[in-house]
């Protein structure tokens, strides 16, 4: 069903083909699965998600493999409950917004949420899943002051509200605002989604209110925690993969933890989906994620030491890729990259500087900076000419794209570029040709890097000359993520690179929140984030017009009732990015490699993202098996 469809009729039915009546269906065991588990029959929901493979152009796939893949740090091993993406509601290949942990979903009026669950269904455990883990989420942690002391989530508060909740039966729950929240459903599809459902019974023995206070102590006391709520905060880990201990509703579950290097990660045997034939998903009996070091992880997957590899590849490695496919029985596939732009210069809006704050402030500033970039010839020496040159902006998937959103105030220009420095009045320039700043100092911008990318520093030394021709000296500066990030809050950051929007491919229906000052960790505006974060207490407040009118939209969006106000509100947003510059975006339209080596169903042709995309996610990795 589509998306607005639904929305106006208020229910949303799940858009996965379905392969007929349950119950006509032969339910098959897995091979050598524990035999001590109920039968499959007892494992799956009453009305498990049924998928017709083959009318998504796919094979029914078969049991068993392992799968391994590679990840540049321990905790990557939280990327199987990204990629595995069993959400109570989820994008398909076609970003419709459909129910899948989740029987079925009615909408009202866009405030009034009754969710329905799948009778039978059950965590990794085998306890049943329903009603009462979204009620223990709600009254017992989200709105429980020592669990959740910055109080509700934004994506539960409509008008500064939160809802009234109520459980209808053991299966059904509904949330009521007062006012259309427009962000509730989209959030649960996230790639991290904020798990509005929590297994009670798992979490209620670390919970003062339910918990023996002995058992408590002790256990608090093995973690060095000072008190139940810090130890039910390091068990209550839904996103993270380290709790082996805590069930799931993934199609993998982590099986161990006595290892930092290799994780094993199980098929869940409770798992909801099946296909026509009648077997359960996952196809693949396990995923072992190994940790290597994240520079070595393109030539380890060239040597075919992974099954199926895209984290810590880029489009610099598939010439290196594609010599090793015949040796190593590998084919590298490429998709279409979900980001708004390969990368990003981002002016810090918020700098402590003032006279730097002030420039950076200047529209004209700001332009000159983009049409001083020659972005041709960084798409042909970095991307072999085959990404489009740009802006940071939604990309022609978008059901939101319009050319000038990429094209204004992105055209190589050096002599306007230089008219508006002139203008600005940055006339003067000292021996080496480089432009004088207002106090005199020579107009010399540093621009930060996370030191984890050559193609942004690639870049940099390539936009360094064509800047050199307007009379602004770059010096690109290689630090860590987390010193990037403290240098935005302290103010000290100039400017930066970045990737682009996570999201270069939203519908109207999803959260604009990239295009307005509402994130902290943003590099662009922190302490405008932070102000809104921190509801006044933190930051500073907004003294910038383009700014407020961003923030008025995203508010405007937040309490929108329909697809058609939505969309008005993003392409006005998407007008003010495009009109200021806010950020400088390079080339867009990379392909991503994907490298597969005896795994089928992986799609040659596929959207590689994080939201929407949950990078293999909306591909549904749990119909992927192993040739072998």
């Amino acid at each position: 069903m589509n998306f607005k469809k639904a929305l106006a009729s208020g229910v949303f039915l799940s858009a996965f083909a379905l392969a007929g009546p349950v119950a006509a269906l032969e339910l098959k065991e897995i091979p050598g699965l524990d035999p001590n588990l109920p039968p499959v029959a007892e494992r799956v929901p009453s009305e498990p998600l049924v998928v017709d493979l083959e009318a998504k152009g796919r094979t029914i796939g078969k049991h068993g493999g392992s799968l391994n893949t590679l990840i540049g740090r321990a905790k990557d091993v939280r990327l199987i409950n990204v990629w595995g993406y069993a959400r109570l509601m989820g994008y398909n290949d076609k970003l419709e917004l459909v129910p899948d942990l989740l029987e079925s979903v009615e909408v009202e009026d866009g405030r009034i949420f009754t969710l329905h669950t799948r009778e039978g269904h059950k965590w990794s455990d085998g306890h049943p899943f329903g009603a009462e883990d979204f009620r223990y989420y709600f009254e017992d942690v989200v709105t429980n002051e020592k669990l959740t002391p910055s109080g509700l989530p934004p994506f539960l508060l409509a008008d500064g509200k939160g809802p009234k909740f109520e459980v209808i039966d053991e299966t059904s729950v509904r949330f009521t605002w007062d006012a259309p929240n427009p962000l509730f459903l989209p959030h649960l599809a996230k790639a991290r989604p904020p798990f509005i459902y929590r297994p009670a019974h798992y979490l209620k023995q670390y919970h003062e209110k339910y918990g023996d206070p002995d058992f408590i102590a002790s256990e608090a006391a093995k973690v060095k925690a000072r008190s139940w709520a810090p130890l039910h905060g390091k068990k209550d880990e839904m996103y993270s993969a380290r709790n082996v201990d805590l069930p799931t509703l993934q199609p993998w579950v982590r099986s161990n933890d006595n290892s930092d290097l290799r994780f094993i990660l199980e098929r869940n045997p409770y798992y909801h989906r099946i296909d026509s034939t009648g077997q359960q998903l996952p196809y693949i009996d396990e995923v072992i994620m190994t940790v290597a070091d994240g520079k070595l992880i393109p030539a380890k997957t060239q040597a075919g030491e992974s099954n199926l590899q895209a984290r810590n590849l880029s489009f610099s490695d598939i010439t290196v890729l594609k010599k090793g496919e015949k040796l190593n029985d590998y084919v590298t596939a490429l998709w279409s990259n979900a980001k708004g732009s390969e990368m990003s210069i981002l002016p810090n809006l918020t700098v402590k500087d003032p006279v730097w704050r002030k420039l950076m402030r200047d529209t004209r500033f700001r332009h000159a900076l983009s049409i001083g970039i020659d972005r041709n010839l960084l798409n042909r020496v970095l991307f072999f000419g085959l990404g489009t040159p740009g802006n940071d902006t939604v990309l022609s998937m978008s059901p939101l794209y319009l050319p000038e959103y990429t094209r204004k105030w992105a055209e190589y220009d050096p002599e306007k570029a230089n008219a508006l420095l002139d203008e600005i009045g940055l006339t003067e320039r000292n021996g080496k040709g480089i432009r004088l700043m207002p106090d005199g100092r020579p107009l010399e911008i540093i621009v930060e890097t996370s030191g984890e990318s050559e193609t942004q520093s690639d870049a940099l030394e390539l936009i360094a000359e064509n800047w050199k021709d307007i009379g602004v000296k770059l010096f690109a500066k290689p630090s860590q993520r987390d010193n990037l990030r403290e240098r935005a809050i302290t103010g000290d950051l100039v400017m930066s690179v970045w990737w682009g929007m996570d999201n270069g491919i939203p519908t109207a229906d999803m959260d604009p929140e990239e295009l307005a000052p509402v994130q902290s960790e943003s590099l662009t505006w922190h302490a405008w984030g932070d102000h809104y974060e921190t509801k006044g207490s933190g930051g500073e407040p907004m003294d910038w017009a383009p700014a407020k009118r961003l923030m008025e939209l995203y508010e405007a969006w937040l309490v929108s009732k329909t697809p058609d106000e939505r969309t008005a509100i993003w392409q006005e947003m998407l007008q003010i990015h495009a009109d200021e510059t806010i950020r400088i975006g390079l080339v867009s339209g990379v392909r991503q490699p994907v490298v597969v080596k005896g795994v089928k169903n992986v799609p040659l042709e596929g959207i590689y993202g994080w939201d929407p995309g949950a990078h293999y996610g909306i591909h549904r990795m749990d119909e992927f098996y192993m040739a072998k």
